[in-house]
This record gives C-alpha cells, sequence and structure tokens, in this order.
C-alpha cells in the first residue's frame, strides 16, 4: 500500500473542499516525514508551473501551513527555494503545544488561547488530519495489522514487531490507549498518537 500525502486548500477561513488533494508517494522509501512532505510540495509547485492560469494549481497560495515543528517547515523552504518561492508566506504548526513556527524566528510563537487566529490555524490543522485520516482509514478497512503499520511514518520493522508481539490483532490496537501504546519498546507518545489518528 502506498503512502500519501494531502493537501488542503481554505479560502478566506473557509474549507475549499474541491480544490482538496492526495498524493500518493512516489520517490521515498520508508517512513521519511521530511521527504514525503518534500516530494509533495515539488509535486504542487511543479503542476503550477505547468497549469494553464485559470486553473486551481497555477493560484500560489497567500500562506502555506505546514503540519509540523521547526524541522518540517525547513524542508518545505527547500523546496520553495527550488522554484523561486523563498517569498511565499510560511508557517509550521507543531500540535502538541499549538507552536507555529516561523522561518525568520528560533522560537516559536504561542498565539493567546482565545485568539481568532489560533482557532483558523487549528481548524486548518485538524481539517488536514481529518481528509488525511478519513482516506488512510477508507484504504486500511481490509489491510492486514502488519501491512498497516507499515505505512505509519516513524514505525520501521523494530517498532513494528514490538507492538505485534504486544497487540497481535487490528482490535487489540484500536483499543489500546495511547499511553499502553507508548508502554511498546521504541514507542514515544507522539508516536503512539499518530498511531491511534491512523486506525
Amino acid at each position: 500500500m502506498a503512502a500519501t500525502g494531502s493537501m488542503v486548500i481554505f479560502v478566506k477561513g473557509v474549507p475549499h473542499k474541491s480544490d482538496y488533494r492526495r498524493f500518493k508517494i512516489k520517490s521515498v522509501e520508508g517512513a521519511d516525514d521530511y521527504a514525503m512532505l518534500q516530494e509533495v510540495l515539488r509535486r504542487r509547485f511543479k503542476r503550477m508551473q505547468e497549469s494553464e492560469p485559470e486553473s486551481a494549481w497555477a493560484i500560489l497560495p497567500d500562506l502555506i501551513i505546514v503540519d509540523g515543528g521547526k524541522g518540517q517547515l525547513n524542508a518545505a523552504l527547500e523546496v520553495l527555494a527550488e522554484y523561486g518561492l523563498e517569498e511565499t508566506p510560511i508557517v509550521g504548526l507543531a500540535k502538541k503545544r499549538e507552536e507555529i513556527f516561523t522561518p525568520d524566528q528560533s522560537e516559536p510563537i504561542i498565539l493567546p488561547a482565545d485568539s481568532p487566529g489560533l482557532f483558523l490555524v487549528q481548524r486548518v490543522r485538524d481539517e488536514a488530519h481529518r481528509f488525511a485520516v478519513e482516506y488512510h482509514r477508507k484504504v486500511r478497512r481490509e489491510a492486514s495489522l502488519a501491512s498497516i503499520l507499515e505505512e505509519v511514518p516513524g514505525i520501521g520493522p523494530k517498532r513494528r514487531k514490538a507492538l505485534l508481539k504486544r497487540f497481535p490483532s487490528i482490535e487489540a490496537l484500536r483499543q489500546a490507549s495511547v499511553e499502553e501504546l507508548a508502554s511498546v519498546e521504541g514507542i514515544t507518545t507522539e508516536l503512539a498518537e499518530r498511531l491511534r489518528e491512523y486506525l
């Protein structure tokens, strides 16, 4: 089963679902979040360059929000530079503490809990997750547990073996709490949360 990347589009704060896109990852072997992100962005901007001016693909976003922290942001910035798009506004949104990373600051921005700006970026992020997870659930309904685990970024052969030893079925894995998943050797809390999303 191929790994995928997804992209959601908001126009004036509203989801523009007809422009959502999924990308089957073609050039990345294994679970490499940064390389997969870069492949999706390269393909998106290549389509932008090749599209007719009236195409939705030809529109350069006013703001790109990358799901992740400084590492994901830096990976995305490399691609923007490749396409001469360094002036395009871009931020990374890290879920754990709702930190917003920008290219020109070493420290993240923490918006106030009641900030409308925070609500908007959370909504964009949550919609991107929903779109990606909905697709993953659909294609995995009939997949084996091992093949499900193969598709989760960050879970390689050793972690997969440890999870299969502790949870012998998809149902057992689905019923496990984040804490139970994180108690497996090599599984961090962040990885456990990601696994729950995939299931």
